[in-house]
């Protein structure tokens, strides 16, 4: 019986260092926070304080996001053998339950303004979402390169991509209301508004949820990985296959494997951590080599 946990250092799937990027984000945003509050006030505009909330929620959630980055970087210890990795798998999901928090209140509001409709000024409107256009369009592009690799990041991305469209219709409601006056339109934005956080939000909370609970992660196929198993030299047979995220960019995998001859396991499990991470971005992979006559004592229940 061979065992090996092995790591392929030469391909790193740490957190990127998006610090830079988080910082330039909150200040943008917090600055466009107070824009935008200043003129929904002034203007009696909900869509404007609505969304300006919203922004609010993703100053928290980029701080939050951030501050994972930072934790997941942590070196290992006595009592947290993996470090903090697992803190990006948090931040995601908070920023989920952020995002749901303002959705919630968008839409009571919205529905509230309904029975009581004021104008707003949609000069102002527009201006104010112009705005928000650029500062919102800006920070999503400077996550745009690790939205692909890591929830954390994506979540960041998907928050600031969201805004931007919200706020380009935003600008196309305001030229409607200034040509029909139909005050009706601010709280129908502000639930178009919801809606479209509801949307972005929902991959994000369910990913989340799937890595918080050990989960296989997204794109990774065991059953792909089992078949690549089974091709290899002398392997009879693969069982107590587990995949889970370690955090928001590294998948650990566990496996059994039973060969019929095993003198050349050292050089097999030097293969197959190579092949595990290139083929299936498998980043802790620890295998246990057992001969076919081995009878394994630890074989659980939900054998794959």
């Amino acid at each position: 019986m061979g065992h090996s946990h092995s790591h392929d250092h030469s391909h790193s799937h740490q957190p990127a260092n998006f610090g830079r990027a988080f910082a330039v984000g909150i200040i943008l945003n917090v600055i466009f926070i107070a824009i935008e509050t200043v003129y929904g006030i002034t203007s009696n505009s909900l869509a404007l304080l609505a969304d300006a909330g919203h922004n609010l929620s993703d100053v928290f959630g980029l701080a939050i996001a951030w501050i994972a980055v930072w934790l997941g970087k942590k070196a290992p210890s006595k009592t947290r053998t993996y470090g903090l990795k697992r803190s990006s798998i948090l931040a995601a999901m908070l920023n989920a339950v952020f995002l749901l928090i303002a959705i919630g209140g968008i839409a009571w509001e919205a529905v509230q303004r309904f029975s009581a409709p004021a104008p707003a000024a949609g000069a102002t409107v527009i201006i104010v979402a112009v705005i928000g256009i650029v500062i919102n369009g800006f920070t999503a592009f400077l996550f745009m390169s690790g939205r692909k690799k890591d929830l954390n990041i994506r979540g960041a991305y998907m928050h600031m991509a969201a805004d931007t469209l919200v706020s380009l219709g935003v600008v196309i409601a305001g030229f409607v209301m200034i040509y029909t006056g139909w005050e009706w339109l601010d709280p129908t934005v502000s639930l178009i508004i919801a809606a479209v956080i509801f949307i972005g939000t929902w991959s994000l909370l369910k990913e989340s949820v799937n890595l918080s609970l050990d989960a296989v992660p997204s794109g990774i196929e065991t059953e792909e990985i089992k078949n690549y198993l089974m091709n290899l030299p002398d392997v009879i047979d693969v069982h107590d296959l587990h995949v889970w995220g370690m955090s928001t960019t590294e998948a650990a995998m566990t496996v059994h494997l039973v060969r019929s001859k095993i003198e050349d396991n050292d050089e097999l499990i030097l293969r197959m951590n190579k092949e595990l991470h290139d083929k299936f971005e498998i980043e802790h992979p620890t295998i246990q080599i057992e001969k076919g006559t081995f009878a394994c004592s630890f074989a659980p229940h939900d054998v794959i």
